[in-house]
């Protein structure tokens, strides 16, 4: 029976063993529904991932200002996702064990990503801009990141897959409107100046609504939701049910299942932050029309963030590892799609690959989120996707630094069916992640004992 109404604070049980804090509504803990929570960290989120989905239209205008070749200005991207992923799994350490909140966390993530903007809009010097775009820039990425998935996860209880997509979904389309008004006119004249506006607008976007960001108690839950027949009931956990047990990051460590999840996260992030950093370079070699351009570009990067909310949807009814395998086919196709674009110059199979390749490429990243929880247990849940998420950075070294000495040596078509390869392996691998605790076989049955004088 659902509850309605607040009073006296209880812990109660689930059939599972959770604890559920219950009897606390959110405007007696903040002064306001948890929905500004939602809001509060789409901003920043939206705003944040500019940083990473805009910088690969930002490309062609810093080669022409700062005279790099693609591979140097590349390599920028690649060392800002190695930092935005790492910073992850502290940050959650000091998260879920309250020794920071989420207030400090996002006023100094929009301090260093805006910092890491102002050094790219004056920086010529290619080690100058790394040290100030991948590092500050990254470092505050990562720190926005972090604190906006754990905060509306905490406030999410019981829906949280679907309201965390929901917020990591604007990381990737709220740079939509960027994307498009730089390829369609940013260039070395204008450069400076939109990425020092670009820097002033993420501060605020970020540091303002950071600032009313707080935690509900530890387990808290919603008291119109009864825990008990959630747990019983919900048809998304019946799906995917819970964890066997509850595991420490040590122990998910020691399992052969967390391992195998931080593989198949390398090779679909690898091919996934290709598709972002190259897109805009690649079409423009496709297609000779900026409109075409930003198409491609506008619609990978929209329908990357809004699948990803659409992924968490479909694995709640058919399971996450299905669904898993899926999307990553579906990455997996997009690249033969632009291999088949670059050796025919076809625009229609560039613009499809786009959809195809946001598709599959965001909506892989909630799913790894979900699995954590209902494979290692809710406890150590954020640490442990923070070790999974961080695989991200390995992904980002081979998907956007090698990929484009891959680019300068092979081709594009011959780079892309290399991505489609690896996205296919990594789908065939994730149909087959199961559960940590679950007998592996059946117990052999006892052998009757041999008579004396037969071999067995």
């Amino acid at each position: 029976m659902a509850m309605s109404g607040s009073g006296a604070v209880r812990e109660i049980r689930d059939n599972h063993g959770r604890r559920y804090r219950v009897g606390e509504s959110p405007e007696e803990l903040i002064g306001r529904p948890r929905s500004s929570v939602l809001w509060q960290a789409w901003l920043p989120m939206a705003a944040v991932g500019v940083l990473q989905y805009g910088y690969g239209a930002a490309v062609p205008a810093l080669m022409e200002r700062n005279g790099w070749n693609l591979v140097g200005a590349i390599w920028l991207l690649a060392g800002w996702t190695v930092l935005q992923a790492t910073v992850g799994l502290p940050t959650a350490y000091l998260r879920e064990r309250h020794r920071i909140g989420p207030r400090p966390v996002m006023v100094a993530g929009a301090a260093l990503s805006a910092l890491g903007l102002v050094v790219l809009a004056h920086s010529t010097d290619l080690l100058g801009a790394l040290l100030g775009y991948a590092v500050l820039g990254g470092t505050g990425a990562g720190l926005v990141y972090a604190a906006c998935t754990s905060t509306v996860a905490k406030w999410y209880p019981e829906r949280m897959g679907r309201r965390v997509s929901a917020v990591t979904g604007a990381f990737a389309y709220g740079s939509v409107p960027f994307i498009v008004a730089a390829v369609i006119g940013l260039h070395a004249g204008n450069l400076t100046v939109v990425l020092d506006t670009a820097a002033v607008v993420l501060f605020l976007l970020v540091a303002g609504p950071g600032l009313f960001f707080r935690d509900p108690p530890e387990r808290w839950w919603p008291v119109e939701v009864d825990p008990q027949a959630w747990a019983l009931r919900n048809p998304a956990r019946r799906m995917n049910p819970p964890a066997i047990r509850e595991f420490s990051p040590a122990q998910a460590m020691q399992t052969r299942v967390l391992p195998a999840m931080y593989l198949i996260l390398v090779g679909a992030g690898a091919v996934s932050l290709f598709n972002a950093a190259f897109i805009v370079v690649y079409a423009g070699g496709v297609t000779a029309t900026i409109g075409a351009v930003a198409l491609a570009a506008g619609l990978f990067a929209g329908v990357n963030g809004a699948g990803r909310a659409f992924a968490v949807r479909v694995s709640d009814r058919f399971g996450r590892c299905r669904t898993l395998s899926a999307v990553l086919a579906v990455q997996g196709v997009a690249q033969l799609l632009f291999a088949l674009s670059a050796s025919t110059g076809r625009t229609g199979a560039l613009e499809v690959a786009a959809v195809l390749a946001g598709l599959g490429g965001g909506g892989f990243y909630p799913i790894f989120a979900s699995l954590a929880r209902e494979y290692f247990g809710e406890q150590s849940a954020l640490e442990v996707h923070g070790l999974v998420y961080s695989a991200k950075a390995v992904g980002g070294v081979l998907g956007i630094g090698l990929a484009a000495l891959a680019v300068t040596t092979w081709g594009w078509a011959a780079t892309f069916a290399g991505a489609a390869v690896v996205s296919l392996v990594a789908a065939r691998a994730a149909g087959a992640l199961q559960r940590p605790g679950l007998p592996s076989t059946l117990p052999r049955p006892r052998m009757p004992e041999q008579p004396s004088g037969f071999a067995v």
